[in-house]
């Protein structure tokens, strides 16, 4: 995939060196992420700090919800493809990751589960990036 195809609707992936802030982001099996909204601002780069407390795998997705809804048909029809893009992380039980983003320009981007049925499920969370 080329770069230019990770980008999103209001972002690209981020570099460590630019990170302005971390925000935790707790995933379970309540099929829920904690917080499910976050603001930022245009410009910010973050890193995302991930724990799944559940006992099955699961991911964050950055993205639209057409690109997180192609995804996830995707991802129903090929369910134990492994894959790793930019804008996304998966984590076994347990595990912890970052997952670096840049926020460049106002909007609203979504992020979600995409392992079979959790998006479904409602882990689903919105990114609102003001000026």
């Amino acid at each position: 995939m080329h770069a230019d195809q990770h980008a999103s609707t209001v972002g690209v992936p981020g570099n460590a060196a630019d990170v302005t802030r971390t925000i935790d982001v707790n995933m379970d099996d309540s099929m829920r992420f904690v917080p499910d909204h976050v603001t930022v601002k245009a410009g910010e780069t973050v890193r995302f700090f991930l724990k799944n407390r559940g006992k099955m795998p699961h991911e964050m997705v950055i993205g639209s919800m057409a690109e997180l809804k192609e995804h996830a048909e995707i991802m129903r029809k090929f369910p134990s493809m492994e894959h790793e893009e930019p804008n996304m992380i998966t984590l076994k039980p347990g595990q912890r990751g970052g997952l670096i983003w840049k926020f460049d320009r106002p909007g609203s981007v979504d992020f979600a589960c995409l392992v079979p049925g959790h998006m479904e499920a409602g882990m689903v969370a919105k990114v609102t990036v003001s000026k």
